[in-house]
């Protein structure tokens, strides 16, 4: 069951990457990420509320635990690991084609296969190694795609910022298996829905200290703010996919390395976008190089039926 909802999620973040393209061109970054993580904490703030008041009965898939700060400052510092991984994501996805963004994105299971291993001790059988060279391999194609745009993978500054994006953002994902994985497989056992919820109260504070002391008192300098609906958009797929994603985290079998993985399959969801709304070039090489992609998602499913 782990697997169909890595997959779910995986489908959801690809328009929430769409949605974060189509909020941040031509537009200031910090008062986008800030409404994303405002809306995120709206959305589940009643799931806190109800099941504070027992509304939402314990055993419920929505009821979030209660817990004190000997669990809550956990999920502060992962608050602050995604939000690290999330500004720079964000200043680099506004200067980059959406179809570059998504496949250097993709080096992040990568990443946490070898953390996953060094940490969890996790070993993968032969569909799912299959299904990790075959990965390395069509990133590797997709790199060599995007030099025909011009981008320099070495030198240009939204190019490293997205790779320091993407080294958090593998950080978090080891991160997130130790605060939900099983007591028993090392993990801390937190509640899924108590860290899903109360990640996103604390990283709309922390993004509202930073646009009022970061962006406000220099608003009207660079790009100015606009307000588009693809911004509460983002909110909406990020909370279900994240939903998804952390349920099959806390299943005792789950992989940590896998699911990263199945996760990044969302770039041939963004790649569409990329295609079909924003007319970003070079399609028919990228075209190419994702069916690989695709290709390893399905060889890591069938080594985690």
């Amino acid at each position: 069951m782990w697997i169909s909802f890595a997959f779910l999620a995986a489908f959801l973040y690809g328009f929430y990457d769409s949605f974060k393209k189509a909020s941040l061109r031509g537009n200031a970054v910090i008062p986008v990420l800030f409404l994303n993580t405002l809306f995120c904490a709206i959305i589940l703030a009643p799931c806190i509320i109800l099941s504070g008041n027992g509304t939402i009965a314990d055993g419920s898939m929505f009821h979030v635990a209660s817990g004190g700060w000997a669990e809550q400052k956990y999920i502060v510092l992962k608050s602050f690991i995604v939000l690290t991984s999330w500004i720079l994501g964000y200043f680099a996805i506004k200067h980059l084609p959406l179809t570059i963004v998504g496949p250097v994105n993709a080096t992040r299971p990568v990443m946490v296969l070898v953390g996953a291993m060094l940490v969890f001790g996790e070993r993968l059988n032969l569909w799912q190694w299959a299904g990790v060279v075959v990965a390395i391999i069509a990133l590797w194609m997709l790199s060599r795609t995007g030099k025909k745009e011009g981008i320099d993978f070495g030198k240009n500054l939204w190019v490293l910022l997205l790779l320091a994006s993407a080294i958090v953002g593998a950080c978090s994902g080891l991160y997130d298996r130790y605060l939900m994985g099983p007591v028993e497989a090392g993990g801390l056992g937190l509640d899924r829905m108590m860290v899903l919820c109360w990640y996103n109260v604390y990283q709309a504070i922390i993004m509202l200290v930073m646009v009022m002391v970061l962006w406000y008192p220099r608003r009207g300098t660079g790009d100015r703010f606009e307000w588009r609906w693809a911004i509460p958009g983002i909110s909406i797929f990020l909370c279900a996919a994240d939903f998804f994603y952390m349920y099959a985290l806390t299943d005792a079998d789950a992989m940590v390395s896998v699911i990263s993985m199945v996760k990044r399959g969302s770039v041939i969801v963004s790649f569409l976008f990329g295609a079909i709304v924003f007319h970003e070039k070079n399609l028919r090489g990228k075209a190419v190089d994702l069916i690989l992609v695709f290709l390893s998602l399905v060889l890591l499913w069938i080594g985690s039926r």
